[in-house]
């Protein structure tokens, strides 16, 4: 089972995430908390997998939390999830070590294939604004398009949602602009990563943004 803490101010959130993850077979709530406040008075003695937490609250910034949480025994793995699809939070979200970053509108479907992605270790920022937050972390060198570092060439179709992945699109996104289906792009992806010789997507949007194979 993976273990989920919940971080939200607002009751209507923390319960319908309750009740929607409570209701998986491969998920349980440990606890909530309302609070920056709360979160780090009881969130040390919560055994925790994954800590669902929003970025903004009452007393102070989700962001706090998750520093504060690679120091409790087991460090759980922190995954924002918010309404603010902002840059400065992207970038400061990666600098504290958040393993996701995603928005309330995310389908549900969707939010739960990433916080199971999120357990397994994976990292995944779903926002437009991860895209260009990246840009800001990694400085591309001189040449544009090196793709010195990739095992084998990419297809034109991979480089092209290389591209959109790097923009932030999802693979839903991604299928509806190239008309093909979500497996197909799931594909792409794989063959991607595979040729980056990369783990997940954010390390891919990493690699393309360091090496200038977009902007």
């Amino acid at each position: 089972m993976i273990r989920i803490y919940i971080v939200d101010d607002q009751a209507i959130v923390r319960d319908g995430l309750q009740y929607i993850l409570n209701h998986q077979p491969d998920m349980q709530t440990v606890g909530v908390a309302g609070s920056v406040h709360e979160a780090l008075q009881h969130g040390p003695s919560v055994r925790m997998d994954v800590a669902l937490i929003d970025i903004r609250l009452p007393d102070g910034s989700g962001l706090d939390i998750v520093r504060a949480s690679h120091q409790w025994s087991p460090a759980p793995k922190a995954l924002l999830l918010t309404t603010f699809d902002v840059e400065d939070y992207v970038l400061e979200a990666l600098r504290v070590g958040a393993r996701g970053y995603v928005l309330k509108d995310l389908p549900t479907e969707e939010l739960l294939a990433t916080i199971r992605a999120v357990n397994r270790g994976e990292a995944l920022y779903r926002t437009t604004a991860a895209g260009w937050a990246l840009a800001h972390v990694f400085t591309p060198p001189a040449t544009a398009g090196d793709e010195s570092a990739l095992l084998q060439p990419l297809t034109d179709r991979e480089a092209e949602v290389l591209r959109r992945m790097a923009n932030g699109e999802r693979n839903s996104d991604i299928a509806a602009a190239l008309f093909v289906s979500e497996g197909t792009v799931k594909t792409h992806v794989h063959n991607i990563l595979q040729k980056l010789g990369v783990q997940d997507r954010t390390e891919a949007v990493v690699w393309a943004f360091r090496h200038g194979f977009v902007r």
